[in-house]
């Protein structure tokens, strides 16, 4: 991965750090602070009251204290069962029950009473609804708009098995950011990612958006064995299809049975990636080991990026 790397066996490590192995303690840049306190658990508690499920526990997030704490959250629709079964995923895969109608509302009036200035909704795969869920992100868009006016939103999108009616649905919808994260580099996509989930689809899903006037954005895990050169390639794919905004972080194992870490990615690797990427026309750039794609640092660009547009138009 370039600069504070060595390469052991062909594969990329940490300087530093050494092989990763299964019971290896995380290197200091990757402790945090256990969640807890007031805001913290006001926002628990509201969506807990609403039957809202969050990414940010079903995908073990390492920053949801940070974020609950700030009263910023990560919703999650369409359940905590996903239809596919990607290899660094947390959420449990499986065959999910029938979608919640009422979900959307409950949503936004968990928003409304929170007061949140800007939300991100993703969500599980869906692959056996005839348009992945669409239709359902859709209303909760318009379920927000109605509930929570000020409230900008991000929705992280599953690929939709690339399917341009179910795209044009969340372009109508007009959300402030559509985002489908790559995930991995090219040649790791088969290993890390459930097989119906490709790179090129992926990276096709983001040109649709993009051509539907969409701001868009993605997101890449290291860590997984890619090398710098991977990375890079994978960054200038994403600017290829117009991306707009990329967060790059550090993979974590969830548990025993998920892909092994095969590299703890130093910081200042990070801070290179982040020039790197604004050096190729990212309009913003957030790398750093505890970066997700979901990220405060992105969510205040982007709430600046939307305000000026609305001056201006």
């Amino acid at each position: 991965m370039g600069q504070g790397l060595i390469q052991l066996g062909g594969t990329p490590v940490a300087a530093g750090c050494g092989p990763v192995r299964r019971r290896d303690p995380k290197p200091d840049w990757l402790k945090v602070k256990m969640p807890g306190g007031g805001r913290y658990e006001q926002v628990k508690q509201t969506l807990r009251e609403l039957n809202l499920v969050t990414v940010c526990e079903e995908a073990s997030c390492p920053n949801v204290g940070e974020c609950w704490g700030s009263g910023t959250a990560t919703v999650m629709l369409m359940g905590d069962v996903c239809t596919r079964g990607c290899r660094f995923c947390d959420v449990s895969s499986g065959t999910p029950g029938p979608l919640d109608p009422l979900e959307p509302r409950h949503l936004a009036e968990a928003v409304s009473r929170l007061g949140l200035d800007y939300l991100v909704v993703t969500s599980v795969n869906r692959d056996e609804l005839a348009d992945g869920g669409a239709a359902h992100f859709a209303t909760a868009i318009a379920e927000l708009r109605r509930a929570a006016p000020r409230t900008l939103v991000e929705v992280l999108t599953p690929d939709f098995q690339g399917r341009s009616f179910a795209l044009d649905m969340i372009i109508e919808a007009e959300p402030a950011v559509a985002a489908h994260n790559l995930e991995t580099v090219q040649r790791l996509t088969p290993r890390v990612r459930d097989r119906r989930a490709s790179y090129q689809q992926s990276l096709e899903v983001l040109a649709y958006y993009k051509a539907g006037g969409m701001r868009t954005k993605s997101s890449i895990m290291l860590g997984l064995g890619e090398t710098r050169e991977e990375v890079l390639q994978a960054m200038q794919d994403l600017r290829a299809v117009g991306c707009d905004i990329l967060t790059l972080g550090q993979y974590l194992r969830p548990t025993d049975k998920h892909l092994a870490v095969e590299e703890f990615v130093r910081p200042e690797v990070f801070q290179q990636l982040e020039q790197d990427g604004l050096g190729l026309g990212f309009k913003f750039v957030a790398a750093g080991p505890l970066v997700r794609s979901s990220y405060k640092a992105g969510e205040f660009f982007i709430r600046n990026w939307v305000e000026s547009a609305r001056a201006v138009g």
